[in-house]
């Protein structure tokens, strides 16, 4: 599709009580994953026993479509694909192809821990997948084996990397959680690696997802000391964001050598220019990523509701919608329950 020109900017079609424009679908296609991530899916809870949805209550690609055609028509114009593990879901090229054809969808990415990224990619590019971010938290082999929760080892991500370059999945962006005393001390490691390769990673604040990480404020290595280590080694100059919404505030190299950036929902919230729906495998429509509760639209979509009611409920709940979750925490305000990350993807 064809970008409009500068001079006329396209006006959003939906917007929140915080004037925030409805821009963003992310879309978990399943609640399972092959890895452990203590601060996401820990061990000790989602062990072998632990019961993953039925496939019955799973929104079928073909659901999937007719929701992401329904919210490209109120405005959404980016689609990423997430999870859990979304390389786990069968045959996701077939998916990827369904939303790349959408007339009003002008990017379709992927999130991935990028275990079998490097088997997928050519056919995900074939089928229109335009880039893809990969969790990678750290190239010390022990320090990645624990934070995947598995003992996995960095090479097979890596390869996946590399097989999404050479394919077009560009640019490869790559997100690190950063946690005080477990991975910190990797991160300009980490930035050195993939320095003048054209990937870009993402140095992200540990967040309180969910409520069963043992999230604590004393674990968050800040926005500010990420950039200031990386700076020491590195020297970095600030950029301006790309987009209203964009999350990660943006620095490249002094010398040339590409960029970086770094998200700080922790200590510089940026709820005010969230612009962010998210669908859970099961249907649930998500506002906020810290949310508590999701609007079942599996159900209608299932007993025939058309798509113009299924359109005009969607617009009521993001005109409604005034979640500023990362706010009141800064607020110091009361904890509560919220949905766990691996329901809805980061």
């Amino acid at each position: 599709m064809a970008a409009l020109p500068d001079s006329e900017p396209a006006l959003p079609l939906v917007v929140d009580r915080r004037a925030r424009p409805l821009h963003d679908l992310r879309i978990s296609v399943t609640d399972r994953c092959n890895f452990r991530c203590p601060y996401c899916m820990p061990a000790e809870i989602y062990g072998e026993r632990y019961e993953f949805l039925p496939r019955r209550e799973v929104l079928a690609f073909g659901e999937i479509e007719r929701l992401a055609r329904v919210f490209t028509g109120l405005g959404v114009r980016k689609l990423r694909i997430t999870g859990g593990e979304p390389l786990l879901r069968a045959e996701l090229a077939e998916l990827v192809r369904l939303l790349a054809k959408l007339p009003d969808a002008d990017d379709v990415a992927l999130t991935t821990n990028g275990w079998l990224l490097a088997e997928q990619a050519e056919a995900l590019a074939a089928a229109g997948l335009r880039r893809v971010t990969v969790s990678l938290d750290s190239l010390d082999e022990a320090v990645f084996a624990q934070m995947n929760g598995k003992g996995f080892g960095v090479a097979r991500v890596l390869e996946g990397i590399e097989a999404a370059r050479r394919v077009g999945l560009a640019p490869v962006k790559l997100n690190c959680v950063v946690q005080r005393g477990v991975n910190d001390a990797t991160i300009a490691a980490l930035a050195e690696r993939f320095r003048g390769t054209g990937v870009i990673v993402r140095f992200i604040e540990y967040m309180d997802v969910g409520t069963l990480n043992h999230w604590s404020r004393a674990d968050v290595f800040s926005a500010r000391e990420i950039r200031d280590r990386i700076h020491t080694v590195f020297p970095l100059e600030p950029i301006a964001p790309s987009y209203r919404g964009e999350v990660a505030r943006r620095y490249r190299y002094a010398d040339g050598a590409g960029e970086i950036g770094i998200i700080a929902s922790v200590t510089q919230p940026f709820c005010g220019d969230c612009t962010r729906a998210r669908l859970s495998p099961d249907g649930r429509l998500f506002t906020c990523l810290f949310a508590g509760a999701g609007v079942d639209l599996r159900t209608p979509l299932r007993s025939g509701v058309g798509d113009d009611a299924l359109a005009a409920w969607i617009a009521g709940l993001w005109r409604a919608r005034a979640d500023r979750y990362s706010e009141e925490r800064a607020e110091s305000g009361p904890p509560r329950e919220k949905i766990e990350m691996f329901r809805i993807g980061g």
